[in-house]
């Protein structure tokens, strides 16, 4: 099931399949954008709203033409610094990209992937590919081949190993409401990074629960168990003695006992690193069978921003 053959991989999904690829964010669940049968299995695999759009990938910035209607000057200056890699961008859609994969909206995801068995099976492939997180719908994502089997071992053909992702969080979204450049989703790409490129940009508003850009559900990214993010560790551990508790800290702190299992994102503070190791040390502490898993905030900064997004959804309670 998980295998390093890329041309195995082209054929299933020149067959309507759905397989498992690699990406330098997180695992993908791809299957071919104008093949309804194909991205139909997607969203039934994930049990993900058809309303949710989902991304398409590319292998190469010329296939830009082939699905959007336009290109904004300061879309094409985001292209040209970050792609390939993880910047999604929200477009204008040609009537040839299906509304099946838009979620019946006029403006599709786009982002060229920077991994290169991902990059060399896009170029075999005669079609684009859509690529949602190779996870159930509101789970954690995976970042590793078997993260996805854990999910999926018996419903999709193959996983194409591509190893550990790098960077281990999501793309970061941005969109173009008159031109003016606007944040969907924090991921991989920073804030100021996206800032010391094209100025001030506009924040979509994150409490909102719209499916304009995958990843905007309330609840989303999250553990089986419990999850409660705090910014007074102490605190948090008191109320929950007595519990099974797991610890998520941004560095080394020896001053919190009494846990059953802890996991430290970066030894040297590093808020790149610990992006990186996140959702990895989620499915291990999700593994093991806590009451309660407790995180502390991250800093309001860089990676920072992304990590405190994704552990706000993943500890978001569940909708009745």
């Amino acid at each position: 099931m998980i295998s390093n053959d890329i041309y195995q991989a082209a054929h299933l999904l020149y067959k309507d399949e759905v397989v498992a690829i690699p990406t330098e964010t997180v695992y993908g669940l791809a299957a071919n954008i104008y093949s309804e049968k194909a991205v139909k299995k997607v969203f039934e695999l994930k049990n993900r709203p058809f309303t949710n759009p989902l991304i398409v990938h590319i292998g190469s910035k010329n296939q830009l033409d082939d699905l959007a209607e336009k290109v904004p000057e300061i879309a094409q200056k985001l292209i040209d610094r970050f792609w390939p890699g993880p910047l999604t961008l929200i477009l204008r859609k040609k009537n040839k990209v299906p509304d099946f994969v838009t979620g019946g909206k006029e403006t599709v995801a786009i982002r060229m992937p920077n991994h290169g068995k991902t990059l060399q099976l896009l170029n075999l492939l005669p079609f684009p590919i859509a690529a949602p997180s190779a996870n159930p719908f509101g789970s954690i994502s995976p970042t590793s081949p078997d993260h996805v089997a854990a999910y999926f071992e018996h419903t999709i053909p193959m996983i194409l190993d591509g190893g550990i992702c790098q960077n281990g969080l999501e793309s970061t979204i941005i969109g173009f409401e008159n031109e003016v450049p606007t944040l969907y989703r924090l991921g991989s790409i920073t804030v100021e990074e996206l800032e010391h490129e094209i100025g001030p940009i506009k924040f979509q508003n994150f409490e909102e629960n719209k499916t304009i850009a995958p990843g905007m559900m309330n609840r989303h990214y999250a553990p089986d168990t419990l999850t409660i993010v705090s910014t007074n560790i102490a605190e948090a551990l008191h109320l929950y003695k007595g519990k099974k508790i797991g610890l998520l800290l941004f560095s080394p702190n020896n001053n919190y006992k009494n846990v059953a299992h802890q996991e430290v994102l970066s030894v040297k503070a590093d808020l790149k690193e610990a992006a990186a190791n996140l959702y990895a040390a989620l499915h291990r502490l999700d593994a093991q069978n806590l009451d309660v898993i407790v995180t502390e905030q991250f800093p309001l900064e860089q990676w920072g921003r992304a990590i405190n997004d994704r552990l706000k959804r993943a500890s978001h309670p569940v909708s009745k």
